[in-house]
């Protein structure tokens, strides 16, 4: 049964002013999220997946040199509002940020639980005693002793912190959680872990997650589908159990061939050279300098094409 849809992106841009040239870091992306579903965008370093969550949550930088597209939650058209409405009525309540690095994002000299509850304070007006409830069972559901909330941030080891701004964006009860590369400081078992414990909060709450990350390995035990980005733009939008097994676009094939996997015996390769700059882009499509299917027609940009309810941005499947 397909989810209804909780979040619907159309044609979103998010363009940069720089004094090299305009970088084109989220050009006409389409994307859509299903409640209670966790969606997985991976993609190198630099493909623009950073700069989308950015998009959706509207955390622009001055030079901003584009920023249009639409982007509907649950109906809602979060791009009609002003940015005062924006704030009081999506950030945090409808859909809150678990930022890169962010166990080391907490204030130092204040408490756990005087920073936990902030945002349920702020956005909510949650009593001070109320929020603390809340932040003790978002303590007890991430897998952290209730005792932490009255410690510093230096008290808590990395996965500890990084579970606690798990709790914290979750403490106003949002309908959507984006993940920016939530473990990729962290060692294996505790990557491990810290997964595991999503699952267990998708299925007790029934948020819907967003989760960037380049690591392949962790993010197949997560994901209900899968978005491939690169070069600013999505290539591959699939749900996960055929993605894993058989991806479409030669960039997915390239990314998955260059991970060791349990059950696969075929020999570990890598993409040859690098992503283009997102100043220079090159014309037609953007990975065929790189690409080992190349043909004449490459030279043109492909359009999203549909093959059995997936998406892939390739002429092979024209």
């Amino acid at each position: 049964m397909t989810p209804k849809t909780l979040l619907a992106i159309s044609d979103l841009i998010l363009h940069f002013r720089t004094r090299a040239g305009i970088v084109r870091a989220v050009d006409g992306v389409d994307l859509t999220v299903g409640d209670n579903e966790a969606l997985v965008i991976l993609g190198e370093s630099g493909c623009g997946k950073s700069s989308l969550v950015r998009a959706i949550l509207r955390l622009l930088p001055r030079n901003v040199a584009a920023y249009r597209g639409a982007i509907l939650m649950d109906g809602l058209d979060l791009m009609r509002l002003d940015d005062e409405s924006f704030r009081r009525e999506v950030r945090w309540k409808l859909i809150s940020l678990v930022p890169q690095a962010a166990m080391n994002a907490f204030n130092p000299v204040l408490r756990m639980g005087d920073q936990i509850i902030e945002p349920a304070v702020n956005q909510l007006g949650m009593s001070r005693g109320e929020a603390m409830d809340r932040a003790r069972a978002l303590f007890r559901l991430v897998g952290i002793p209730e005792a932490f909330l009255q410690r510093y941030p230096f008290e808590l080891s990395g996965g500890m912190r990084q579970r606690a701004a798990i709790a914290m964006a979750m403490i106003t009860s949002p309908r959507l959680l984006l993940l920016d590369e939530p473990t990729s400081a962290l060692d294996v078992l505790t990557q491990a872990s810290i997964f595991n414990k999503l699952k267990q909060i998708k299925w007790e709450t029934g948020i819907a997650f967003i989760l960037i990350t380049h690591d392949i390995a962790v993010s197949s035990e997560l994901a209900d589908r899968v978005a491939v980005m690169y070069a600013g733009q999505i290539v591959e939008f699939s749900d996960a159990q055929r993605f894993f097994r058989e991806p479409l676009h030669p960039y997915s094939k390239g990314l998955l061939a260059s991970v060791p996997r349990l059950r696969h015996r075929g020999e570990i390769t890598f993409i040859p050279g690098r992503p283009p700059g997102l100043i220079q882009l090159p014309p037609g499509c953007r990975f065929a300098d790189r690409c080992p299917f190349r043909f004449e027609k490459c030279s043109q940009d492909p359009p999203m094409i549909h093959r059995d309810g997936r998406m892939v941005r390739c002429w092979l499947y024209e």
